[in-house]
């Protein structure tokens, strides 16, 4: 998904100003660095989001709201945004950031890009900031996915299972292997109803979970022919 050039949708009081130099500085790289602008940001581009999903979806529920608003603001989806507008080649590393690939890290990308919100509010209001996350989200507002499928599978299979009148799963930790810095951890989602479970694994317990419940969740519409 592209989008266009972060300097060219700027607030013009924003292009020369000191901060924009601040925003786009980590703080590998000196001690005027980002994060408090990041802090700012990260609330104005939570509210604009908000307000947008709030404007554009009248009859949605609060639930759907706020998983969208989530999908839209979530440190992945900043990044893929900051990373599109040509945001990578210019921030402000030290050397050693810079020499691990810092410029490509999602953390380091969705921050500085909250920290130019935050700066462009600073430097020219609220109204200038909000202009700016809605020509950058333009795209993401325009193809909304839907609230449904950004329900996680746990919360997916439950609704399944209370729709039809049975009982919830139960996750019992099967086994925790691997060396402290790489830990996997496998999962069954016990299904009391159907005498049945469906194992999973991740790199934490929740991702465990989840897998399980998706594998779960994947046979019980197999049986039930969906």
């Amino acid at each position: 998904m592209s989008a266009p050039d972060f300097r060219g949708l700027l607030p013009e009081a924003l292009r020369e100003a000191e901060s924009l130099e601040q925003a786009l500085t980590h703080r590998s790289a000196g001690a005027r660095h980002n994060e408090r602008l990041e802090f700012l940001g990260d609330a104005v581009l939570g509210l604009v989001i908000a307000d947008a999903l709030f404007e554009s979806l009248p009859d949605a529920p609060e639930g759907d709201l706020s998983r969208l608003r989530a999908a839209l603001v979530n440190r992945v989806a900043v990044a893929e945004i900051a990373r599109a507008a040509g945001m990578e080649g210019e921030l402000n590393l030290g050397q050693g950031e810079r020499k691990t690939g810092g410029q490509r890290r999602e953390s380091i990308l969705a921050d500085a890009l909250e920290a130019l919100i935050g700066a462009s509010h600073r430097a020219a209001g609220y109204e200038a900031a909000r202009e700016f996350v809605l020509r950058l989200y333009a795209q993401r507002l325009d193809s909304l996915p839907s609230a449904e499928s950004l329900k996680d599978p746990k919360t997916r299979l439950q609704e399944f299972l209370q729709g039809r009148g049975r009982v919830l799963p139960e996750y019992r930790l099967l086994e925790v292997s691997g060396p402290d810095h790489r830990r996997r951890f496998s999962v069954e989602a016990w299904l009391p109803s159907e005498s049945w479970g469906q194992r999973g694994s991740g790199s934490s317990r929740r991702a465990a979970e989840q897998s399980a419940a998706e594998a779960a969740l994947d046979r019980l519409r197999r049986e039930a022919g969906q």
